[in-house]
């Protein structure tokens, strides 16, 4: 019998395959721990929640989210984490990124803000299937300055070097104050800093009674350290950097060769 009683699934090079599927291998096996040893499958991502419902959707299972890598927690519709950036923070992002010519998206709850549909904006869109609002940011981060409130995320998007410049300026500035890192060369995700995904899987062991030595984590890419750091197995996806690799207790095949379908099958299942 399996003594971990939690399992949290990273969503991009992890639960999806290269073509942003699902496989029916890794989905037969999710539903197993799910549905039929009611194990609590959590999906943790820095996706806004309309990119991680209609997953959940598919493996038709019913647990939380974890969006925006743990600023907002979703647990059937109702928030029971809502982390945001102060619109002071917010403008000083903007003025740098807009200095590095770098495109600048912002989320808050479940609405993705743009001032414009630029090149970068249009792919984000196809690549999600989730169309923006775009609106004069001035005005919005007027509205929330009134409101006390701010988005949960700043998505930045430009040409490697731009990305590499704007992290370098914003560590330099706001570290202290934000969680700043690349997702890939093209992206600098940006939450505030007192958001994490330990923390929103605490919160989550705590709903469930377990301790974090129950829970597995699985995830392929640095903002998924603390998270597979935190976990009584942290699980590394072959197809992560090394780096990451190097905190993981275990490393599963890649995520084209079904890599968590394998780690649950091992460390769950068996």
């Amino acid at each position: 019998m399996s003594n971990y009683k939690m399992i949290c699934l990273d969503i991009d090079g992890t639960l999806l395959n290269s073509e942003h599927k699902i496989t029916k291998v890794t989905k037969e096996v999710i539903q197993n721990v799910a549905l039929e040893k009611e194990i609590p499958v959590i999906l943790v991502s820095a996706r806004m929640p309309k990119g991680i419902l209609f997953l959940l959707e598919e493996l038709n299972i019913e647990q939380p989210i974890i969006c925006y890598s743990g600023a907002y927690v979703l647990d059937r519709g109702t928030p029971l984490v809502d982390i945001t950036i102060p619109v002071e923070d917010v403008k000083q992002v903007c003025h740098l990124a807009r200095a590095a010519g770098v495109h600048v998206s912002l989320y808050k709850e479940d609405q993705w803000y743009i001032a414009d549909m630029d090149q970068w904006a249009k792919q984000e869109s196809e690549i999600t299937n989730i169309e923006p609002t775009i609106i004069n940011f001035d005005d919005l981060l007027d509205l929330w300055a009134k409101d006390k409130s701010g988005p949960n995320k700043i998505l930045c998007m430009a040409e490697p070097a731009s990305i590499k410049l704007l992290n370098s300026a914003l560590k330099d500035t706001l570290s202290n104050k934000l969680n700043i890192y690349p997702s890939k060369p093209t992206y600098l995700e940006i939450m505030p800093a007192t958001a994490s995904k330990p923390s929103a899987i605490e919160l989550l062991c705590k709903k469930f009674n377990l301790s974090s030595s129950e829970v597995i984590a699985i995830g392929d890419n640095y903002n998924d350290i603390n998270m597979i750091e935190y976990a009584g197995l942290g699980v590394a996806m072959e197809n992560a950097p090394e780096e990451v690799k190097r905190y993981a207790d275990y490393i599963t095949l890649t995520n084209d060769e079904d890599g968590v379908a394998e780690a649950i099958k091992l460390h769950v299942l068996e």
